[in-house]
């Protein structure tokens, strides 16, 4: 039987310097802080880093970004990490800020194999790029291009050894869709189970998607909200 669990630096032992990397979660629910620590442990550098935010200063991803790990964030917003603001303020990042639902899709599109999608969300405001619009149908729209990235960092409720992946709840939220739209997905699991032990029809990811399972042995305070009752019990 097919086993994907391994260590986080093992996981992580392809990652380089000017990799892409997605990264799971809004806010805490659903962040992947322990391997987020693993990526800053391995010294890579210059980063493009796509996220729903950049978590709070001190923080998650914030961690890279303070570290001067990350060159690109592509993010829906920054308003909670001040540090991260004043970084690109002074030119130290570069920021690409796409509304919350369009940079869903976008990941959405990427893990579906499309190659854009086409919007008309922004149309008639600052975000137009008439470079990029058409017509569709007598109604104007903007091609969006689909994100994928090299690396994917999901955080799971529970994993079976095959990959199969349960959410607990909200911290389900860009999880499922980064899962689909990465050359390599990592994901680190609060339960490692045994494979054919979660049902079929509660399987939320299934295990094609996911290259590498890392069990947590404990969580970090930083998953504070993260704390549930486990369904399954470790084997």
């Amino acid at each position: 039987m097919m086993d994907k669990t391994t260590t986080a630096p093992e996981a992580l032992s392809t990652l380089k310097d000017g990799s892409s990397l997605m990264v799971g979660g809004f806010g805490v629910p659903g962040t992947p802080f322990s391997l987020i620590n693993s990526v800053l442990d391995s010294q890579v550098r210059t980063l493009t880093l796509i996220k729903n935010e950049a978590n709070e200063a001190g923080l998650g991803v914030s961690l890279l970004i303070e570290a001067g790990r990350v060159e690109r964030l592509i993010i829906s917003h920054l308003g909670l990490n001040s540090v991260a603001i004043a970084m690109m303020n002074n030119g130290e990042i570069t920021v690409d800020f796409f509304p919350q639902g369009i940079l869903a899709e976008k990941i959405r599109a990427g893990g579906a194999g499309l190659l854009a999608i086409v919007t008309d969300i922004g149309i008639d405001t600052i975000l137009r790029r008439q470079e990029d619009v058409v017509n569709v149908a007598g109604h104007e729209g903007m091609i969006e291009p689909a994100l994928r990235a090299d690396v994917a960092l999901i955080h799971a409720a529970c994993a079976d050894r095959s990959g199969n992946l349960v959410y607990e709840k909200s911290a389900r939220n860009f999880n499922p869709l980064m899962a689909t739209a990465a050359d390599l997905v990592i994901v680190e699991a609060e339960v490692v189970v045994e494979t054919g032990t979660i049902p079929p029809d509660q399987v939320h990811t299934p295990g094609a998607f996911v290259d590498h399972v890392v069990p947590l042995d404990e969580l970090l305070p930083e998953y504070g909200v993260l704390q549930h009752h486990v369904r399954y019990t470790k084997r």
